[in-house]
């Protein structure tokens, strides 16, 4: 009855912005000129943490040769042990940001705290909230400020509303670019590193407009694993995948088995293409 109001729609979830009934149009969120969402489906892959200019530099311009069109290496990495190798900080983005001008592709970037949200912005196309601070509500508020895609993945013992909840913190700021990222779940099971919980995505495709990718390199924890993974995450509806690839996996300063060799990154890519045909997606 008021002026201006086109329409009321009653939104009974706890997650009000993220809804589906909020926008019931699927979303695609662009990470430079690249597209999540939709009829497309985004390969995002390089080493999971920057070592070394050469390993990164060599890594990334394979990934991209092979079709991956966003690149990932950490700079900033939350590790375990706070003796394990935390990253360069600064340094490795400096080198990313190398690897975007020598390959064309945008990169994403993890953040770790708020107080590092104006650099990494700075430099990286896109943020990464990694599964140990998907409940970082302080870091999460701070993402909804700006206006650069924000890449959330699940926390490590989070049901799908928590992830959702988690997604509200930065919609509830402004920034609507979020794509949801499963990387698997703890569970009694320790043959992989993590259980890959695949009906997530038919869940939040069900539950929210906003894309979905896979990371099944963390999930598995073990390169023999990641390429079925990936496949069953495309079968399954998701909107991208996110792949470790290591010139040298044996030599990675974190998380080397689960990494592929180039020639792995490339076999894995030709299996995928002839699926997206199926399942009416395209790179």
């Amino acid at each position: 009855a008021l002026d201006g109001v086109e329409r009321v729609m009653p939104v009974l979830k706890p997650y009000k912005m993220v809804a589906k009934e909020s926008h019931p149009d699927p979303a695609v969120v662009k990470i430079g000129d690249a597209e999540v969402g939709g009829d497309s489906f985004v390969v995002i892959a390089g080493p999971c943490a920057v070592e070394t200019r050469e390993q990164t530099l060599s890594a990334t311009q394979v990934v991209a040769d092979c079709g991956a069109q966003v690149l990932r290496g950490e700079a900033y990495k939350p590790r375990s042990s706070p003796y394990s190798f935390q990253g360069l900080g600064v340094d490795g983005l400096k080198i990313m940001a190398e690897a975007r001008e020598q390959t064309g592709r945008p990169f994403v970037a993890e953040v770790l705290d708020a107080r590092d949200v104006e650099v990494i912005g700075e430099y990286a196309d896109a943020f990464r909230v990694g599964a140990r601070n998907m409940a970082n509500f302080t870091l999460l508020s701070e993402l909804g400020t700006q206006r650069k895609p924000v890449i959330l993945k699940r926390g490590l013992t989070s049901t799908i509303e928590e992830w959702l909840l988690a997604a509200e913190y930065i919609a509830k700021g402004g920034n609507d670019s979020i794509i949801f990222c499963e990387r698997g779940i703890r569970t009694f099971e320790p043959a992989t590193r993590f259980t890959l919980d695949i009906s997530a995505i038919p869940v939040l495709k069900q539950e929210t407009f906003l894309p979905v990718i896979v990371d099944p390199s963390h999930a598995a924890g073990r390169h023999y694993a990641v390429k079925p993974l990936a496949l069953a995450s495309v079968a399954v509806g998701a909107d991208g995948i996110m792949i470790d690839v290591h010139p040298c996996p044996e030599e990675a300063l974190c998380d080397g088995p689960q990494a592929l060799l180039p020639d792995e990154f490339e076999d894995l890519i030709s299996h995928v293409r002839p699926m997206l045909e199926i399942v009416g997606k395209h790179l």
